[in-house]
Parts: C-alpha cells; sequence; structure tokens
C-alpha cells in the first residue's frame, strides 16, 4: 500500500509538470505563422551559423532568443542578440505582422530564414532613425556593414 501511494504522488507529480508546460505554451502569443517548436537550435549552433555564413546565402531555423531592441514606430523590426556581443536583425516575412513594443528584454522563438548581408548606409541611418537616435548619432553612419539577418515567419512570444 505504501508503495501505491509513492507511486501516485509521483504520477501527480509529473502530471503537474506536464500541465504547466502545456499551460505556458497556450498563454504565449503567436504572430505571424503558427509553428511547432520542434527543431530549435542553440545559441551557439545559431552563432557558429550565422558566422560562417556568405553573404545573401540563407538557411531555415528555429531558435530562442532575447529581443533588445522593437521598432518604435509600428514593429515592423526587432533586434535580437546572438552569442558573443552580437545581434541579428529581424524583419517579418512580406511585412504580414509586427510585434509589440514591450516585448523588450523577453525571450521569443523565431521561425524562418537566417542571412548574412551587406547593409547600406541608408539603410542602417532609416533603422537608426526608427530606434529614436540623434541626427548627430544618425550623421555617423558613413559605411556599408555586415549584418546578421533573419525573416521570421512567425515568432511566439511567452506571456
Amino acid at each position: 500500500m505504501k508503495g501505491f501511494n509513492i507511486l501516485l504522488v509521483f504520477l501527480f507529480g509529473i502530471f503537474t509538470c506536464l500541465a504547466q508546460q502545456n499551460s505556458e505554451i497556450s498563454s504565449s502569443q503567436f504572430y505571424g505563422k503558427e509553428f511547432e517548436a520542434t527543431s530549435l537550435s542553440n545559441k551557439d549552433e545559431v552563432w557558429q551559423t550565422f558566422s560562417s555564413m556568405p553573404v545573401s546565402d540563407s538557411l531555415y531555423l528555429q531558435f530562442k532568443s532575447k529581443v533588445k531592441e522593437v521598432c518604435k514606430v509600428k514593429g515592423c523590426w526587432m533586434i535580437v542578440e546572438l552569442p558573443k556581443g552580437e545581434q541579428a536583425m529581424v524583419r517579418f516575412k512580406d511585412y504580414g505582422f509586427f510585434m509589440p513594443a514591450d516585448i523588450l528584454e523577453k525571450e521569443v522563438v523565431l521561425n524562418g530564414l537566417a542571412f548574412v548581408e551587406e547593409m547600406s548606409v541608408e539603410d542602417q541611418q532609416h533603422y537608426a532613425k526608427d530606434t529614436g537616435k540623434t541626427d548627430i548619432e544618425i550623421a555617423k553612419i558613413t559605411a556599408p556593414k555586415r549584418t546578421f539577418s533573419f525573416e521570421a515567419t512567425g515568432v511566439l512570444v511567452p506571456n
């Protein structure tokens, strides 16, 4: 009888954990196309992929990262952190969805295409203006730069 009670307590614990995990997913908000987070790459794998990619190459990825910036105008892009102090610019497929401004420092799950591009001076200045940088800071942008980018088809934001 004692063994049966221990088994019941053990099973109750497992089912409670599963229920909590499912409620976290169901209380999350999808933006864009819904997806199953089944093949999440860890940050080191994502960094290795990005750092070895040539300009204009792309690769399908799912990964979790922290949001560092969101477009203040309408949420049309965001910047997420990568390892080694690097960041990736995230845009949304066909501008089909936008992100809320209140997700700074939240962990999100991204689904879509990772690629490396050379961002023009004009685009850098445009994004700097969107983040509220001063005219002096914007004027200091004078050369194109290699950037890590991501075109998200969907984003999962936990509540």
